[in-house]
């Protein structure tokens, strides 16, 4: 058994030597295996298990696959929630697992627009869709519905708090991370307003008892200008965030990738207030900071790249958003590879400038080959494929090449219909999108029924 834990121990160890060298595709395929091994050695019920499903979702996550990473971290926390939910001193460690799943979907919060080694990997590990778990949970809905059954038991949250409370005191960090979690617990479902206190004690005392120049602090700054930046409270997040940035430009210095966070956050935070003016000088530095710090070859510079695009984008300097978005797009393709959502949503960011500019020659290319990509990552029975039809459907209405655009139509429909169903937003959207297609081709005998559907389903849903 010994020999086996040597054996996992160094597996890690390669995973990370290999992943600071820039060699992601082989980092991943080790951190596939050892994923496999703990599997076999540990069973898929131990604490190991969790800690290499949680490294692997990590990982994916620093690539920006973060459909990839949720369904490892949401195993991840079905296995530490059956371990240890009933034991209330190993609480925190499912609700640390918790706090990996708020970061890995706080990361894909975008708005989107209009080999080196001697081990012999099984055939599985390297398999570019493993792990297809059927049984983990596979989304954000899925997630709310498994977290709201431990809410369902707040006596639970509460008696793990207090018995917390009662080992260390209330002063201790660690009772300060407990609330911290649980806050994000209540976060990941919406309850903002349940977050709020926890988050805010939290940060209480660890101003009190290590002070504010302490990263726990920064930590708690963040997350709690985060909570009342999902909550549109934004008088309240702006402090926070400007705290937060203070404190980290002095503790840190601002040659550190911690300072770069923190300007991106304040950023955020201004893009969303539609701030834009002060938001492109903060976009501008964490760029120019990620780009000496971090390096070109890393996704969080190309994250950034579409942070400060992404706001020319809404300011309409499209002349300055162009030569960033790509330059993501190369990179992304050189670093995170084409098969992967991010190089769709890297194409689909580049069309869609093309698109707003009227460039449409150049956007064409550019969406037909994000819904070949989708189609081969997605599958054909997925909602992002039946939006990549659309965005090559609206394209060609757009050029009034509409011969063109009426079998995409169609096919999303058809798609949405299957995979969202009749009486979801998305459907009668696809039914007023092909009604409008057929009205600008004059066949008005086929948008009429089309129109009246997506009118009954609007005032049913108004009715509900």
């Amino acid at each position: 058994m010994v020999a086996n834990q040597e054996l996992l121990a160094e597996l890690n160890q390669l995973v990370a030597r290999l992943y600071h060298e820039g060699k992601y595709k082989m980092a991943l395929q080790i951190a596939r295996y050892a994923v496999l091994q703990t599997k076999e050695i540990c069973g898929n019920k131990h604490p190991d298990y969790a800690e290499s499903l949680n490294n692997l979702a990590k990982l994916y996550d620093s690539l920006g696959e973060h459909e990839k990473a949720e369904p490892l971290y949401l195993e991840a926390l079905q296995v530490s929630g059956e371990a240890q939910v009933d034991d209330h001193s190993e609480f925190a460690a499912f609700l640390n697992t918790i706090s990996l799943i708020h970061d890995s979907f706080g990361a894909d919060e975008e708005e989107d627009l209009p080999g080196e080694t001697s081990l012999e990997l099984p055939r599985e590990a390297q398999d570019d869709d493993y792990p297809g778990n059927a049984e983990s949970l596979a989304n954000i809905t899925e997630l709310s519905d498994f977290l709201a059954e431990y809410l369902k038991a707040e006596p639970l949250c509460t008696q793990a708090l207090k018995q917390r409370k009662e080992e260390l005191g209330e002063d201790h960090p660690d009772y300060a991370e407990s609330l911290s979690n649980i806050a994000l617990l209540y976060a990941l479902i919406g309850a903002y307003e349940k977050a709020v206190p926890f988050c805010t004690q939290a940060l209480q005392i660890r101003k009190e008892m290590l002070g504010t120049e302490h990263p726990e602090y920064i930590k708690s700054l963040t997350r709690l200008a985060g909570l009342y930046s999902s909550m549109r409270t934004y008088d309240k997040a702006e402090p926070l965030y400007l705290e937060a940035l203070l404190v980290t430009k002095k503790v840190m210095g601002e040659d550190h990738p911690d300072y770069a966070h923190s300007l991106n956050d304040l950023a955020g935070l201004y893009y969303a207030m539609e701030e834009y003016e002060k938001a492109e000088p903060l976009y501008k530095e964490a760029l120019e900071l990620t780009r000496r710090v971090i390096s070109l070859n890393n996704p969080e510079y190309i994250r950034t790249l579409n942070d400060l695009a992404g706001l020319y984008y809404a300011m309409e300097e499209y002349e300055k958003a162009e030569p960033l978005y790509k330059e993501a797009l190369e990179l992304t393709r050189k670093i995170i590879g084409q098969n992967n959502p991010e190089y769709i949503r890297s194409l689909s960011n580049l069309a869609g400038l093309y698109y707003s500019m009227q460039a449409y020659e150049k956007a064409e290319p550019l969406y037909l080959e994000a819904l070949q990509v989708t189609k081969k990552v997605r599958g054909e029975d997925h909602p992002d494929y039946a939006h990549s039809l659309n965005d090559i459907a609206g394209l060609y209405y757009s050029m009034q090449a509409y011969e063109k655009a009426e079998p995409y139509y169609l096919e999303a429909l058809q798609v949405t219909k299957k995979v969202r169903g009749e009486d979801h937003p998305d459907y009668v959207t696809s039914l007023n999108c092909l009604a409008g297609l057929y009205y600008a081709m004059e066949a008005y005998e086929k948008a009429e029924p089309l129109y009246l559907e997506a009118l009954r389903k609007q005032e049913h849903t108004q009715e509900e």
